[in-house]
């Protein structure tokens, strides 16, 4: 097995332990009897069992002779774009600003616009109405099938009301 493939299987096996260590501690919370349909442990389970299966394809991947090339194979992409990591690092702290006051959805659409610019994308008005669509979606996905009340912004409220239905 070449150097390389070493190092590959390392990541590999790597992420296969993470997976495991995140099915015990997925295993290990407690359930309280609150939870009718989805509990704490839902999410928890899909991410390890996630990384499980992921970690064992990349040893496949990795016994089969690797996925890593030679660092002179590789081309120099240049410096780093500053301009597109601060869209992404701005998208994140008005997020982190706007989802208090506004609410998810909002907060999350300007996000959403912010990481399609950093990304490249030249049409602003069409990635908000993307993106207001995914995260109302996403809203109502965890409040009207999940049962989770995460809290109704401006948006949200607006909605809620405008169907006859109490503001959470």
């Amino acid at each position: 097995m070449k150097q390389d493939a070493l190092a590959d299987l390392g990541v590999g096996l790597t992420v296969t332990a993470l997976g495991l260590l995140t099915v015990w501690l997925t295993w290990v919370i407690p359930v309280t009897p609150v939870y009718a349909v989805v509990g704490p442990k839902l999410v928890p389970a899909v991410v390890a069992g996630a990384l499980v299966v992921l970690g064992l394809l990349l040893s496949v991947v990795a016994m089969r002779g690797g996925w890593s090339r030679d660092l002179s194979e590789v081309v120099d992409s240049g410096p780093a774009n500053i301009r597109a990591l601060g869209w992404l690092g701005g998208g994140m702290v008005l997020n982190l600003v706007l989802i208090e006051p506004l609410g998810f959805s909002i907060g999350a659409a300007v996000q959403f616009v912010c990481t399609a610019r950093a990304f490249g994308s030249r049409a602003p008005l069409r990635d908000a109405v993307i993106a207001l669509a995914v995260s109302l979606g996403a809203f109502f996905l965890f409040v009207e099938a999940l049962g989770v009340n995460i809290g109704a912004g401006v948006l949200e409220g607006a909605i809620l009301r405008a169907f006859g239905q109490e503001v959470l």
